[in-house]
């Protein structure tokens, strides 16, 4: 193969590319193997997977636009950048519904021989666009079906077989451009395939890249220098991975079974499709025929003595709370995650969105407090789910996690951590039949005993009418009522506890702090470092803990004159956090199903502390 030492090269800081095409041009495929090579190759990344809502789209039009962004640096970087610096187009409705994105000047890598007066009119186009994006960008048009069908003239492959390779022609020639390595992707293609699907994609792979050697329309490559990272082990995952592993990691540290009941609902789906590879490490998958009957199912494995979780969306989350309101009656760790997407109903399922926040904590029947937290990160997905059963279990008490379709698909390089320093809650079952009671409170906690039935002498009663204090017996007195529902709530509102400190990110005081939760983390922090670097007096702070708050929070936020809250949704975090500290919080909304950008939070950040607004 030859080398792309024999053109120029030039070295970049960072770079972000975006592919785009139809929803069968294998797109996220292309986009997760690039990935892969950068992340060997030694870069931090960060990615944004941007499906179709349409299951399948009509080819060619804009409502099937598959698209997939890579932002990849030798520095650190949080986010898949606000503007791809190069569009890989397919064809002209991917080149349509993405050119508005890219950065002024930047490289659009087009399939020149999609560009016929169909697609064009399929897109929406009135004329061929080419000669004005000519002005403005870099336009390269490489006859990539042409060149894709002529690599693969050796195999008895028809028109329609040859033409599903050439995403891996494109793939190959971006490997050559950025100096991305091929040998993982042919490991892959080679563990994977084999006979002439094997030998089309090899082919078509490397013939890209040789292409982009050859051809005069590259006048040079470009380099991008290792980041400088701390040490270790790392693998390049997505939130949904993540927290699969954090709920068999949980398993593991607490040396209990785990049982998922889950109902298929994007984007939570491939959480249960990864829960399902472990079943070695003792956990088990349980697809229901529907929500509420996984749910259920979940509080039953719970009764038992299981590690119980539920993975969902918010339709189905929905769909739960009765359920989930059982738990806290009946006060079984359960945890509940719910994998947010934009609504309402149906709404655009493969769409972000923080929507479900007040859902979490006020959207079952009467005073039904439960623990909710949010990860901040892929990575930090793991993290969350292995903290989530330990309050579960230390608490006796459902808890819901709050994720959401951009920590889900993104991803992002996550160092492995030692299994010697994670930590092994322990978990305490009622063994001892003297003096049982299954509602006596542990005075530390407030949980109750979590009695196995099936033990000698632990028979109790559990439901979901009102219990007795103490006994379990069913109760309709008012003292005892008002007694237990204070006393599910303090349960939970003493959490806050053992949370930590805040931690506040530059100074923890002055004019302006930026509050954030969930996938908004990377854009937060990235805006805020801008604005501090550039003279602004701002911090900010990502709450992980929704309820309870972290108790010293309240005190924080006090200590500054202005308080910014940037949410995907109409502004739920900051009503709670007006209301609970009565503190002039500014709401930053969003409701477009696409994630924030740097720039707007920034513009934000500028207008609030009188600076200059990009």
């Amino acid at each position: 193969m030859a080398s792309s030492a024999t053109k120029p090269t030039e070295e970049l800081d960072r770079v972000a590319i975006r592919f785009a095409g139809d929803s069968g041009d294998g797109i996220q495929l292309t986009g997760t193997k690039f990935t892969e090579a950068t992340a060997l190759a030694g870069n931090d990344l960060s990615t944004f997977p941007d499906f179709p809502a349409e299951i399948r789209a009509p080819a060619g039009s804009l409502a099937g636009v598959s698209g997939f962004q890579v932002h990849f640096a030798s520095e650190d970087i949080r986010t898949p950048a606000d503007e791809p610096d190069v569009l890989v187009a397919l064809n002209p409705a991917a080149l349509r519904a993405n050119v508005g994105d890219l950065r002024g000047g930047g490289m659009i890598v087009i399939n020149a021989d999609a560009f016929n007066a169909k697609s064009l009119e399929r897109a929406g186009y009135a004329e061929d666009p080419r000669e004005e994006l000519r002005d403005r960008y870099q336009l390269v048009e490489v006859p990539l079906s042409t060149l894709n069908r002529e690599a693969l003239k050796e195999l008895k492959l028809g028109t329609r077989e040859a033409d599903r390779c050439k995403n891996f022609f494109a793939l190959g020639l971006m490997y050559w451009l950025y100096h991305r390595p091929l040998e993982p992707t042919i490991r892959w293609l080679e563990a994977r395939f084999e006979g002439d699907v094997l030998e089309a994609n090899l082919t078509v792979l490397k013939a890209g890249w040789n292409f982009g050697e050859t051809t005069e329309l590259f006048p040079v490559s470009f380099v991008i220098p290792k980041a400088k990272i701390e040490p270790g082990e790392y693998r390049n995952v997505t939130g949904n991975t993540a927290l699969a592993w954090g709920i068999v990691g949980a398993g593991v540290q607490m040396q209990r079974p785990v049982f998922l009941g889950a109902y298929p609902i994007t984007p939570a789906s491939d959480v249960l499709h990864e829960i399902a590879r472990y079943r070695h490490f003792g956990v088990k998958t349980f697809q229901a025929e529907d929500e509420i009957a996984a749910a259920s199912a979940a509080i039953g494995a719970a009764y038992a003595g299981m590690l119980a979780v539920c993975t969902t969306s918010g339709p189905g989350f929905v769909l739960k709370q009765e359920a989930l309101n059982l738990a806290v009656m009946t006060e079984l760790p359960v945890v509940v995650v719910d994998i947010q997407r934009a609504g309402p109903s149906t709404g655009m399922p493969t769409k972000t969105e923080q929507g479900d926040l007040m859902l979490a904590l006020y959207g079952r029947n009467s005073d039904s407090p439960m623990p909710v937290l949010a990860p901040a990160t892929p990575g930090d997905c793991f993290h969350t789910m292995l903290e989530a059963f330990s309050i579960a279990v230390r608490f006796m008490t459902p808890v819901v996690v709050l994720s959401d379709g951009y920590l889900a698909n993104s991803s992002e390089p996550w160092k492995i951590p030692d299994v010697d320093t994670l930590p092994r809650p322990e978990v305490r079952y009622r063994t001892d039949p003297e003096g049982f009671l299954p509602y006596e409170r542990d005075p530390e906690t407030g949980a109750r005993p979590w009695a196995i039935p099936g033990t000698p002498g632990l028979e109790h009663r559990v439901g979901g009418l009102e219990s007795e204090e103490r006994t379990g017996n069913v109760s309709y007195l008012p003292e005892n009522h008002a007694r237990m529902v204070r006393m599910r709530a303090e349960k939970v509102a003493g959490i806050a506890r053992e949370l930590p400190p805040v931690e506040v990110n530059g100074a923890k005081q002055g004019e302006l702090v930026v509050v954030g939760w969930g996938g908004t983390h990377g854009a937060i922090t990235s805006a805020v470092n801008e604005a501090r670097e550039a003279g602004l007096d701002v911090s900010s702070i990502h709450l992980r803990h929704l309820n309870p708050f972290p108790s010293d929070l309240g005190e924080v936020l006090g200590r500054f004159e202005q308080v910014l809250v940037p949410e995907l949704n109409g502004g739920q975090l900051s009503r709670l956090l007006r209301a609970e500290y009565l503190v002039p919080a500014v709401s930053l909304p969003k409701e477009q199903g696409q994630p924030f950008k740097v720039a707007e939070i920034r513009a934000r950040i500028d207008a609030l502390l009188g600076g200059d607004a990009r």
